[in-house]
């Protein structure tokens, strides 16, 4: 059966990567929005199949985990008063070294703003598939800027239920954002999108001087690493259309995340994201306010921390009447520079070695999707 055969003339992304004989190879990926759009009139594609089959009594549950959790939940407002300071920056260093996730309340991110934001997200995405492609450039590199798929590595790779967007916010000056791969509709997208990444940036180096203090480290000891205008910030839209078969396709692969800290916010639906806990269970993460943020740390704070902060293991299931979105911000120091472990403090055996960003995040690039949370080992020392 032919790939057009198989889909029944279903629209494709084209991405491009290098096979085992260093190849340079042409692939196309279904378009999971319009899959759902459309149907699937004869069978599920077996390109999307991730998971072993369920009994057949189970074959159409939704499959997620049993468990369900609120994860800690920060208070931004009583991390800037004298009096609750010092009780919040313990909940905080425990939920980091324990969770490597968690949620942020009272941060100071407007509602209007996060309102905004979820407006042009799904504006974009109800878009057609023609509209979306003419007003929108793609690299086709492994970074996959623009709209399409990314980590796509073979011909028969599972692949996730996702479509994304994905843009460079900062630096501004920044010769890839040549393209820069902005929408042109909603007229607004950029404009709010940048905003968003404006009052975030302020959440998130505030946070990374607070993970620092609640380590007993001096407050700059992470956020020195970063530069006002070298910084990178990548943002990436996820978009999650109705499954038909949970039980058989996954969201997103388990993965951990390159980058310092990532912001996350969900909208749509909840009970999707799941993080692997030292149990050896996946727990779906709830939210308590569809105003909360999710922070996530990442491998490269994991490492500036010494394997104190733990970068979360995590993935996204599918669900079978609904759509979910996320808006993804992943905050970076400047690509050419170093970082290693500050270990005044915390630990004085250095588990993880001096690296440079932008190579560690093309070793993870390179290599991802792992079954296991084998970028990071990287920057081990041996």
């Amino acid at each position: 059966m032919s790939i057009n055969e198989e889909y029944d003339g279903a629209h494709f992304h084209e991405t491009t990567f290098t096979d085992q004989n260093g190849e340079l190879k042409t692939t196309k990926i279904p378009v999971v929005q319009e899959l759902a759009r459309h149907g699937l009139m004869n069978h599920f594609p077996k390109r999307f199949i991730a998971l072993p089959p369920p009994p057949q009594e189970h074959r159409h549950a939704s499959v997620v985990s049993n468990c369900t959790v609120t994860p800690p939940v920060i208070d931004i407002a009583k991390l800037q008063l004298d009096d609750s300071r010092g009780s919040e920056l313990q909940r905080l260093a425990m939920a980091a070294k324990e969770w490597g996730v968690f949620l942020i309340k009272n941060h100071g991110v407007e509602d209007m703003v996060l309102d905004d934001v979820r407006y042009v997200v799904k504006g974009f995405f109800g878009l057609s598939f023609e509209e979306k492609k003419a007003n929108v450039g793609s690299y086709k590199s492994v970074d996959n800027m623009g709209y399409g798929k990314n980590f796509v590595k073979s011909e028969d790779q599972p692949l996730d239920w996702i479509d994304r967007l994905t843009m460079k916010a900062a630096p501004v000056d920044d010769a890839t954002n040549g393209l820069f791969v902005w929408p042109k509709k909603p007229a607004n997208f950029r404009q709010a999108v940048e905003k968003y990444v404006e009052k975030s940036r302020k959440v998130l180096d505030g946070l990374l001087q607070d993970l620092a203090e609640s380590l007993s480290l001096d407050k700059n000891a992470f956020l020195q690493q970063f530069d006002p205008k070298q910084s990178e910030i990548k943002v990436r839209v996820n978009y999650y259309p109705p499954c038909p078969r949970p039980d058989l396709a996954i969201g997103i692969m388990p993965h951990s995340d390159a980058s310092s800290l990532t912001l996350l916010l969900e909208f749509g639906t909840t009970g999707a994201l799941q993080v692997y806990n030292d149990m050896g269970n996946w727990v779906t993460l709830q939210f308590p306010d569809d105003n909360n943020l999710l922070v996530n740390i990442g491998d490269l704070l994991e490492i500036m921390s010494n394997g104190v902060l733990k970068s979360p293991w995590h993935r996204v299931r599918t669900q079978l009447d609904a759509e979910r979105f996320s808006l993804v911000y992943f905050y970076n120091p400047p690509a050419r520079s170093e970082i290693e472990p500050v270990v005044g403090g915390v630990s004085m055996e250095e588990i993880y070695k001096k690296v440079v960003v932008e190579d560690y995040v093309s070793n993870y690039y390179k290599i991802s999707p792992t079954a296991s949370k084998e970028a990071i080992m990287y920057a081990r020392v041996k």
